[in-house]
């Protein structure tokens, strides 16, 4: 890049680096008003879509080749391909779980111990410590998860709180796990030490969790007696249909124990789909049967067809029961395109917007307006939320206002490791808010609900900035360099 170029980078006006950020406020705005929680089913990859257009003009007029830009659009999205392919793959064990009676045996245990009063705690509750032991709110999300947005239909409950409850309790565990890449990432990025982050990271957490339970036990449903009905046909249901028993949550526990075990999640993910499908041609042959009806064909062909089919477009019931085969028609990894698509878009804007130097204008023009240490903390928790909406991508919204606040902290005196609390506060617990972020769109995909309909509900999502706030705010637990020498 020759010296001229270099300037012409440099040169970015405020009012130039915004514009493609108001475009697309403008334009997913539109795109809510219009298709309301359909719009992230193209409305809302359309805007990212122009966004980047308009913000791909602005580079050239800052002298940036075509070339370069699409270089580094690739670049960007070649970054969310491991999200991407853990997104179909989970899709794929999601369909193979439905054969083979997997989901539908955690549906039935778990509307026997579970009642509607408790359930929306119990369910944040439980993936809390799902995800606390093996670092994954992923994972949780599309294995409990999907079993608790289930019985939460056969209860008749509301899927946008029990989704709410789902994501607060797998993005608590996921955050003060040690297992987690995203805490360990907060705690690089700002060289802080591991368990001094986590242990950190206890005072601003636990208050948002607690408050977020007593939100979920408030909302607990009552109409216990009112529901049973239902919950009787559910399980009556799936009793006569799929052959049930504790030995179908042998695929669970495999996945939890490789994921315990820091296997990466991609294969650990596609070693729970393999399993579903092996469970399924040892144990539910009526139901193999009933979903390949092709007479043409021998029993172990339809075993083959029925797992083939399932891992690539997902399990179809066909039990009679209208109810019941909307609780199971599910999964498969071209469930998961759409989401796929929205992610490439997200990824293709956030790369351009960085590579061009507008979304570091952005926040140079930030850092110049901090004047105290509750200026550059609530900076630093809307920075992060902002590379979350802009970046479409958690770690970029970890790095990038880890790398560029490090010395503003240092400069201020402050530890840091009130650095990493306030990135983990912000950026890690508001990125499954954002419909277009790969979080944001990996849940709303798993858990078949809208991110902007269980927004609302993630009470432990929401708390966490307000809370990093407060303290910010009132200089309480805001710890100096001097107190950790």
């Amino acid at each position: 890049m020759d010296a001229g170029q270099q300037h012409s980078h440099n040169s970015i006006s405020l009012t130039l680096a915004i514009i493609p950020v108001l475009t697309l406020i403008c334009l997913l705005g539109l795109s809510v008003y219009y298709f309301s929680d359909d719009s992230s089913y193209g409305a809302n990859q359309i805007a990212l879509l122009m966004a980047t257009a308009i913000a791909g003009f602005i580079g050239l007029k800052q002298g940036f080749t075509w070339q370069e830009m699409e270089t580094s659009i690739i670049q960007g999205i070649s970054h969310s391909m491991i999200a991407i392919l853990i997104l179909l793959m989970v899709g794929a064990l999601i369909g193979s779980w439905m054969l083979s009676g997997t989901v539908q045996t955690m549906i039935y245990y778990g509307l026997q111990l579970i009642s509607a009063n408790w359930f929306y705690a119990a369910a944040c509750v439980v993936c809390a410590v799902s995800a606390m032991s093996i670092g994954s709110s992923w994972t949780v999300a599309g294995t409990l998860g999907v079993a608790f947005m289930g019985m939460s239909q056969a209860m008749q409950l509301d899927p946008a709180i029990t989704a709410g409850a789902v994501v607060s309790g797998a993005y608590f565990g996921d955050k003060l796990s040690p297992l987690s890449d995203t805490t360990n990432l907060a705690s690089a990025v700002t060289g802080t030490e591991l368990f001094e982050h986590i242990q950190n990271l206890l005072w601003t957490t636990l208050p948002a969790f607690f408050i977020a339970l007593v939100g979920f036990i408030i909302l607990g449903d009552s109409r216990e007696l009112a529901n049973q009905t239902s919950i009787e046909a559910t399980m009556n249901g799936l009793n006569n249909h799929f052959d049930l028993g504790p030995h179908l949550l042998l695929p669970v526990a495999a996945v939890f124990i490789l994921a315990w075990k820091q296997v990466p999640a991609l294969p650990t993910i596609a070693a729970g789909a393999i399993l579903g499908c092996i469970f399924a041609a040892l144990f539910q042959g009526d139901a193999i049967a009933a979903f390949i009806s092709d007479t043409n064909i021998s029993s172990a062909e339809k075993t083959l067809k029925a797992s083939w089919v399932a891992l690539f477009n997902g399990y179809v019931s066909n039990t009679g029961n209208a109810d019941l085969d909307s609780l199971l028609t599910r999964g498969g990894m071209s469930s998961m395109l759409n989401t796929v698509w929205l992610i490439i878009c997200a990824m293709a804007f956030g790369s351009i917007m960085e590579h061009i130097g507008l979304l570091q204008r952005i926040l140079q023009a930030i850092l110049s307006r901090v004047r105290s240490v509750t200026g550059l903390i609530v900076s630093t928790v809307f920075t992060c939320i902002g590379s979350n909406v802009l970046t479409a991508d958690q770690y970029i919204g970890i790095v990038l206002p880890g790398r560029m606040y490090k010395l503003e902290y240092a400069r201020y005196g402050l530890a840091s490791k009130n650095l990493s609390r306030t990135l983990e506060d912000s950026a890690t617990l508001t990125s499954p808010l954002v419909p277009w972020n790969t979080c944001g769109a990996y849940m709303a995909g798993t858990l078949g609900v809208a991110t902007l309909s269980y927004l609302p509900y993630a009470f432990f999502n929401l708390l966490g900035p307000v809370i990093c706030i407060a303290f910010a705010v009132t200089h309480f637990r805001i710890s100096p360099i001097s107190k950790t020498a």
